[in-house]
């Protein structure tokens, strides 16, 4: 049998290994229907306060360089069950606008929280109240959408998850946030964004975290069977997720149930969710989550097992219950295009003939919104380089209830995870990357590559972008209206 290693150099840019198939493991039941619908949920009203706060909460950060956090807290975590509504109040207290984008949530397209499109800005001092019900269980997270390089990569996001997809509870949970920070040697910001990076595949943190902590662990139960949510909430980095030392399968990608396969690897770009399944060791033994896009293995998490034994029977993957998102109907659905390219001259932002603190510059343009430069386009349109105060024409325009196919072609030599706000899609084929069929909200496209995606258009005003957030901001997003 070859070695992890070897097999993991062999597969290139194959998301999950072909071998994954042939290991002897007990085949699971497929996806369970969907769960009934919860009467009579409850109303979480709270509050979630953006302000900055003390550099020292992440590692070898200086005190001053601030973190901008939800009510103080590193990847703050609401969790509410399927039929419950969220009454949240966004309290500003940032320097500049903000706005909440529930990612992966099929919420009212008035709660999308984008600025500009979906709602005004939220001023530093202002508040503003996103009340919805999520219809679908699962691992979502919330995050900023304006300035998102700066606002993200100081730490303003955090965690949603919706219960209710478990026949039976897992014996326990953990919930793994990846990010990195851009910190010098003396733990100052470096820039959130450059030139570099932007033209390329992004620009890469220096401090490696889950949960905020480099070299994450903690203690798990014994011979046990848990879940573990995996979010890569970095504006930039791709992993390729393997665990070691136990037992694995995936069960959900983007908070929807997949019929229970094997982890071999998993590739992940910005913005995606996987859960797993994992049998854990007996007492005193341990496992590790390593991301192996990379020279060198990187070990993300080490969880070690103890107390006495939960079960001592066979390992069988656990199925969830279905998504409740609606499935395409491909044979009556409209087929539609999406090319992701380089932008025709990489045009230059006007605001490169004001000094970049110009008071007068950010008023007019609205910088936080978008880049100085539009250096990517999709279906050769880039987005302006002067924010969304003035919306470009919409990339199609859809009808409400219907299918569509979308093919989504990567011209460049850069991955890019693309995203589309209010929808959940079914990944149908992808020619470079050996995938199953699954549901999700961010697909990653790897270089000149054709991915096919379904899904049934809800109404609205929807986002769709690359999630490398140097990308989206310097011209690979658009628009689609649903009417």
């Amino acid at each position: 049998m070859p070695t992890r290693r070897a097999v993991l150099g062999g597969l290139g840019a194959v998301g999950t290994s072909v071998l994954a198939g042939s290991l002897s493991v007990p085949r699971a039941a497929p996806i369970l229907p969907q769960a009934p619908q919860a009467s009579g949920g409850t109303l979480h009203e709270l509050e979630l306060v953006a302000d900055e706060h003390s550099g020292t909460r992440v590692p070898r950060a200086a005190e001053d360089a601030k973190l901008w956090l939800y009510n103080g807290e590193l990847f703050h975590t609401l969790r509410i069950k399927r039929g419950d509504t969220i009454r949240a109040h966004l309290r500003n207290r940032l320097p500049e606008h903000t706005a909440i984008h529930w990612h992966g949530i099929r919420v009212p397209v008035e709660m999308d929280g984008v600025q500009y499109v979906t709602q005004p800005p939220v001023e530093p001092g202002e508040d503003f109240t996103y009340e919805f019900t999520p219809p679908d269980t699962g691992t979502f997270f919330f995050h900023s959408h304006c300035n998102s390089a700066e606002q993200i990569g100081r730490g303003l996001a955090g965690v949603l998850i919706v219960e209710g997809d478990e026949p039976e509870p897992f014996h326990a949970e953990h919930v793994l946030a990846l990010k990195d920070w851009r910190l010098d040697e003396a733990g100052h910001w470096l820039p959130f964004s450059t030139n570099e990076g932007a033209g390329r595949a992004g620009t890469f943190g220096t401090v490696r975290t889950v949960n905020g902590v480099e070299a994450y662990a903690a203690t798990t139960p014994a011979s046990a069977d848990i879940r573990v949510r995996v979010l890569n909430l970095d504006p930039t980095r791709m992993i390729d997720l393997g665990v070691e030392g136990a037992e694995a399968f995936v069960i959900a990608t983007d908070g929807n149930a997949v019929e229970p396969f094997p982890l071999h690897t998993w590739r992940m770009g910005t913005a995606m969710r996987v859960d797993l399944h994992v049998r854990t060791p007996k007492a005193g033994q341990d496992f590790r989550l390593y991301n192996y896009f990379s020279p060198e293995p990187f070990l993300l998490a080490r969880l070690t097992a103890e107390g006495p034994e939960q079960t001592q029977t066979r390992v069988v993957p656990r199925p969830l219950y279905a998504s409740h998102a609606p499935k395409a109907d491909i044979s009556s659905a409209e087929r539609k295009t999406f090319r992701f390219s380089a932008a025709a001259g990489a045009a230059a932002s006007i605001a490169a003939e004001f000094p970049p603190d110009d008071p007068l510059a950010r008023q007019l343009l609205d910088s936080l919104c978008a880049g100085n430069t539009g250096l990517w386009a999709i279906n050769k349109a880039q987005w302006p380089t002067n924010g969304h105060r003035e919306l470009p024409p919409p990339l199609a325009l859809l009808e409400d209830g219907r299918s569509y196919v979308f093919e989504l072609v990567n011209g460049t030599p850069h991955p890019h995870p693309i995203h589309l706000h209010g929808q959940t899609f079914e990944v149908l084929s992808a020619s470079r990357q050996d995938l199953p069929r699954f549901q999700a909200d961010t697909i990653l496209v790897q270089p000149r590559e054709r991915v096919e995606i379904a899904f049934v258009a809800a109404r609205g005003s929807w986002m769709f972008h690359c999630h490398i957030l140097e990308h989206q901001e310097n011209g690979m997003m658009g628009w689609l209206r649903v009417s």
